[in-house]
């Protein structure tokens, strides 16, 4: 699937949970990672994990356009793991929909 850079959509979406629960967030957050590679319109798909707090994570990602968000957002996978991630958080998840500007 091709893209124009102004249609791309980069989103940073960050999580947080307490000390106790942190490698079992970071598993569930993996979950994610391949099965998003693999969907329509996926660029990228990324976890990262604060070196400064580290029950803080970030998942970077990019898609072709909004539809692919969109289609991404509405996944059957992401609500699954989203209902066992939820009460194990503390804050988030925060979610910034961003535009690449730079070529």
């Amino acid at each position: 699937m091709q893209s124009t850079k102004s249609e791309e959509r980069h989103i940073i979406c960050e999580l947080r949970c307490d000390d106790c629960n942190t490698e079992r967030v970071k598993t569930l957050i993996l979950q994610f990672v391949e099965p998003a590679r693999a969907e329509p319109g996926c660029l990228y798909y990324d976890l990262y994990q604060s070196l400064e707090a580290p029950n803080t994570f970030y998942i970077i990602d990019g898609w072709t356009n909004q539809q692919a968000v969109e289609d991404h957002a509405g996944n059957q996978h992401v609500a699954s793991v989203m209902d066992e991630l939820r009460p194990l958080l503390t804050f988030g998840p925060v979610i910034t929909l961003n535009a690449r500007v730079s070529d």
